[in-house]
């Protein structure tokens, strides 16, 4: 960790304000912190969640490069490496937390890549589940959007909306005006519990279009915000797997070991391939990259559900049930994975491998013999 902060500074600044936090509001509720068993309230989150939005400007955008020493690659950092390794950490606290806190920041990156360079101050939100009927006529939004987390704290939202030509729209709301109704009723999650996930109805609320129609969708960094929800994933995975790591060394064991060695390799590759998607887009920040960014999504919810049932067999009912901390992050991060779409982004992976494999034959010559391999498509050859 302290190689990781050398290199990321600014996590090192979020990592002091938020342990510091923790410390004080442990203290003052009695917790015991001397061993780790720490418990995050509504309080705490609010606190917690306040300096994190303090730091939004100072947090990289997708896509923004690397920063350090250019020559020597070894002292640089991907700067969508340093945004998702923020992520990460949030989520290792508490996906609550996170969760809010990733919605905000990629709000901003949308306004940034859209040409809105100056985003009004305060908590932001992307609501973007469909399903629920929303009209938009002369500059006011009328009807319902569902599953929208952190409803009743946030300031400004992102909304978006299908207009009467099936186009997908994006408008900017302010939640601080009349006509906005908020309903958390529906809303009957364990997991992800605190996140104030609420239906929120909306009578002649004025609103503003954001961009151009389907531009939301179609720009580059919509998948690269969509790992930015991975990397929240993955800091919860290797959060609770760091619990195992802690009971080896306490009371070493073949069994602990050989659960530590499964997981420990299933996290390690998918570490690695974080760091590459990072270096891709920052490298290449005008492509979507969204074949390696879905597969690196189904990867990490695999990594993220192997870790849940293995560290629980490997240390029992336990940390479930006497650990806060360890108890809400694995209800938490059950729920939270399943913001993933299971069958259909593995059809999507599969069909945007067979376009890429189709890509690479054609760039042969009929010819080629020597190729008949990548002829039939073997994109997966070292």
């Amino acid at each position: 960790m302290l190689a990781l902060e050398a290199k990321n500074p600014l996590l090192s600044d979020i990592k002091s304000a938020i342990e510091n936090i923790i410390f004080t509001g442990n203290q003052a509720n009695g917790s015991m912190v001397s061993t780790n068993i720490i418990s995050i309230t509504d309080k705490l989150r609010h606190e917690i969640l306040k300096i994190l939005v303090s730091y939004s400007d100072k947090i990289p955008h997708p896509a923004s490069g690397t920063e350090g020493n250019k020559e020597n690659k070894s002292r640089t950092n991907s700067r969508t490496l340093i945004r998702w390794q923020i992520l990460a950490y949030v989520a290792s606290v508490d996906l609550t937390i996170a969760k809010w806190f990733e919605s905000h920041l990629d709000a901003l990156s949308i306004l940034h890549e859209l040409g809105y360079e100056q985003a009004t101050q305060g908590l932001w939100a992307v609501w973007a589940a469909e399903g629920h009927p929303l009209s938009y006529q002369q500059g006011k939004i009328s009807g319902s959007k569902a599953w929208c987390s952190g409803a009743n704290i946030v300031d400004h939202g992102l909304m978006t909306y299908r207009d009467k030509d099936g186009q997908a729209q994006l408008l900017m709301v302010d939640m601080h005006q009349n006509g906005i109704k908020i309903d958390n009723s529906a809303w009957q999650a364990v997991g992800m519990q605190a996140t104030d996930t609420a239906t929120i109805h909306l009578d002649q609320v004025v609103a503003s279009n954001v961009g151009s129609a389907n531009a939301y969708l179609e720009r580059v960094g919509f998948w690269h915000g969509a790992a930015g929800v991975a990397a929240c994933w993955y800091g919860a995975a290797a959060c609770l797997a760091s619990y195992l790591i802690s009971a080896y060394q306490q009371k070493p064991s073949d069994y602990k070991a050989m659960y530590l060695g499964q997981i420990g390799t299933a996290l390690a590759v998918t570490q690695q391939y974080f760091h590459h998607i990072a270096e891709l887009i920052d490298n290449e920040p005008t492509q979507s990259h969204e074949l390696a960014i879905r597969q690196l999504r189904s990867n990490v919810e695999q990594v993220a559900r192997e870790v849940i049932e293995v560290v629980g067999q490997a240390l029992g009912a336990a940390p479930f049930c006497n650990n806060p901390h360890f108890a809400r992050l694995s209800a938490d991060l059950s729920v939270f994975i399943r913001q993933s779409h299971g069958a259909f982004d593995l059809q999507k992976i599969g069909e945007l491998s067979s376009m890429l494999a189709s890509e690479s034959a054609s760039t042969l010559t009929n010819n080629d013999t020597s190729n008949f391999i990548n002829r039939q498509g073997n994109i997966w050859q070292l």
